[in-house]
């Protein structure tokens, strides 16, 4: 807080010029009574030109025509210009029209006029209540040796207990109005410099953005570098105090839960009687509503940043394509310059002209070679000498055997499936047999199969070799 400082933050803060303006009063009572007062975020141009030219109409009517005589769309672009910054001009997404906001040198400046004037009373009982929940709050979050942080805990479980018993046996400890007055105030001034706070740490994020739009307008090194600046700097701001502070209201305040007790306590606040004497302003009751709008508007701001870096990297990479394609037509113009006189001492040997290119699943899949051998006979005409009965029993399966096997696994229990069945009665004739178990099954009206869920089956052919076979579970019933 040296002079020299002080002379050049006169100069070049927008907060200190709005200050020595000389149409300071009307330009800090229309900003407090169109973005303060009703807690609004951000106003299009059309609606705030309508309002101003409404508000200077009456100052006109009781100051005479000559005072402010400027329109209201020339204020508004004197208000926004560079050289003044106590409004910001900017287009939302999918706008055409331009929208105006405070920016926080503005509204520093409203809230320190707004505490000059001399409160109803001042708050020193809820400011020292306030004091010592910090101080308890820093030294036990602070506090490393777990008896201590014990003993504390055990001292507050014996305070709510005490207070518990006091209202068992009829004694409330109630606040007097003086103290709910007070507390509330509080209350809603500190709600109210939340929106502040949001156009704080959205004004970080917007100069980071035009810091890194005019990066990538000048920049002509490598993409990692100026990426790693960036995000460097990104970081910085959002691991500072102010960003990580930012990120945990935001977790808290898009909590469900949250959200519902903050709506009930504020009714419930609202509607006692020593805080409807101060007619309170009605929007504190949707004080949350306009948190949430401007943190949305914040993440936007990051969003726009993430996009900008996304186009930044789409450029390069047409450059670069671009410069590659040059190569190209360089070496396609430098061939023909010598094909009517190429080099002698220049010689390449290639295996072929051009690559081929070959598929793995375009290679057929290897068969082996068939030669049948015919042999020339003449068939003679005469009887079988041999039994033509064993042509007709090579694969004979006993059915009967197969279904005393299932009634006698019915007689202990209600029901047995085809696998169960197997394990006790391994498959002598493979899979002839269990074709059989499926044709009982399915002539039992009892038997259930169940085409939803699969079950394997394994059985050893005639050579020792395992066999699987997969089929629907089949499940036989008493």
């Amino acid at each position: 807080m040296d002079h020299d400082h002080l002379y050049s933050l006169r100069r070049t803060h927008p907060g200190w010029r709005l200050l020595q303006a000389g149409n300071a009063p009307m330009v800090v009572a229309f900003l407090h009574r169109c973005f303060v007062v009703p807690n609004v975020r951000a106003l299009p141009a059309s609606e705030l030109e309508n309002a101003l030219e409404d508000y200077l109409y009456h100052l006109r009517a009781r100051l005479g025509d000559e005072a402010y005589q400027q329109g209201a769309h020339e204020y508004l672009a004197y208000w926004a210009a560079d050289e003044r910054g106590w409004l910001r001009k900017y287009y939302p997404q999918h706008s055409d029209e331009p929208h105006y906001d405070l920016t926080p040198a503005t509204e520093q400046a409203i809230q320190w006029l707004a505490g000059l004037e001399q409160p109803h009373f001042i708050g020193a009982e809820s400011r020292l209540t306030l004091v010592f929940d910090l101080l308890k709050q820093i030294v036990e979050g602070a506090e490393t040796d777990p008896e201590a942080r014990l003993r504390d805990l055990e001292a507050r479980r014996d305070a709510i207990e005490r207070e518990i018993d006091e209202v068992r046996a009829g004694h409330l400890n109630l606040m007097d109005p003086t103290r709910l007055r007070e507390r509330f105030l509080q209350m809603a001034d500190t709600a109210r410099g939340l929106l502040g706070d949001f156009r704080q740490v959205e004004a970080n994020f917007r100069a980071l953005d035009r810091q890194v739009r005019e990066q990538v307008a000048t920049w002509e090194g490598g993409k990692g570098d100026i990426l790693d600046q960036v995000f460097g700097e990104h970081d910085r701001i959002a691991d500072s105090d102010q960003g990580r502070s930012f990120r945990a209201f935001w977790d808290l305040l898009m909590s469900p839960a949250r959200q519902e007790e903050l709506t009930e306590l504020l009714e419930r606040t609202l509607a006692l009687e020593p805080v409807t004497e101060l007619a309170p302003d009605p929007t504190l009751a949707r004080i949350h509503y306009d948190w949430l709008a401007a943190g949305e508007h914040t993440q936007r701001v990051v969003a726009r940043l993430s996009e900008q870096l996304r186009r930044y990297l789409d450029d390069q990479a047409w450059l670069e394509n671009r410069r590659i394609m040059g190569l190209i037509r360089e070496l396609e113009q430098q061939a023909l310059h010598l094909r009517e006189a190429p080099p002698r001492d220049f010689t390449m040997a290639l295996d072929e002209p051009a690559p081929r290119v070959e598929l793995p699943m375009e290679r057929p899949l290897f068969s082996p070679p068939v030669t049948p051998h015919i042999e020339q006979q003449v068939l003679e005409a005469g009887e079988a000498e041999g039994d033509v009965a064993a042509l007709f029993d090579q694969a004979y399966v006993d059915r009967t055997r197969l279904q005393g096997q299932v009634r006698r696994a019915l007689q202990t229990r209600e029901q047995i499936s085809l696998a169960a069945l197997l394990e006790q009665h391994p498959l002598e004739q493979g899979l002839a047999e269990l074709v059989v178990y499926l044709a009982l099954a399915t002539e039992d009206h009892r038997s259930v199969i169940d085409e939803t869920r699969q079950q394997t089956v394994y059985w050893r052919d005639r050579d020792g070799v395992a066999r699987s076979a997969t089929l629907p579970q089949v499940i036989f019933c008493r």
